[in-house]
Parts: C-alpha cells; sequence; structure tokens
C-alpha cells in the first residue's frame, strides 16, 4: 500500500513538472508578446509599462500595457496609452486605447 502511494505521488510530482515552461520559452513567449503589441500599436514610439500579466492559460490571453505619442498631426505628440492582449493560441496582438488609466491632472 505504501509503495502504491509512493508511486503515485511520483508519478504526479513528475507529470505536474513536465507542464512548467522553461525560462527560455517565457523569455521567447514575452518577446512575441511586446513584437506582435508593438506591431499592432496605433502610438509612436510605443514602448511597454512594466511587466505584461499573465492570464491563465483557460482565459488564454497575455495582457500589455503600452505607452508612446499619438502620431496624428493635430494630437501633436501628445502621449497616448493603449493596452494590449496577446492571444495565445492564435498569436495575435489586438488593441485598444487605454487614456483613462493615467491620473489626470488636479485642479484646485
Amino acid at each position: 500500500m505504501k509503495a502504491t502511494t509512493l508511486t503515485f505521488f511520483c508519478l504526479t510530482t513528475l507529470a505536474t513538472q513536465a507542464y512548467a515552461s522553461s525560462p527560455d520559452a517565457w523569455a521567447a513567449h514575452d518577446k512575441a508578446v511586446l513584437a506582435s503589441c508593438t506591431k499592432a500599436s496605433g502610438l509612436k514610439n510605443s514602448k511597454p509599462v512594466g511587466n505584461a500579466a499573465q492570464f491563465d492559460d483557460r482565459v488564454g490571453y497575455t495582457a500589455l500595457l503600452l505607452q508612446g505619442q499619438y502620431p496624428q498631426k493635430h494630437m501633436k505628440g501628445q502621449p497616448g496609452t493603449e493596452l494590449c492582449l496577446y492571444n495565445k493560441k492564435s498569436k495575435t496582438a489586438y488593441v485598444t486605447e487605454w487614456d483613462s488609466i493615467r491620473p489626470t491632472a488636479k485642479t484646485q
């Protein structure tokens, strides 16, 4: 009985470790997210803000916040913020304007 329990425990531990991604795999994923989100961004000189948020695999997305400047002439280079959602399965990035996350100037 004890041998069966020990064998089950060992196999469970090994199976769990088989699903873990290596540091190299995470680095490649982060690089793909950054490249895809930057390409999809409508901002000029877009850069990530912090690290990407990794959602559970059941959700299937990685989120990345980008900041840059609006390229339109009438915007006169004003700063802008976009939220990028990267679909892990299709490897496609979707961006939306998210300027509301930036604090507004207080008036007294």
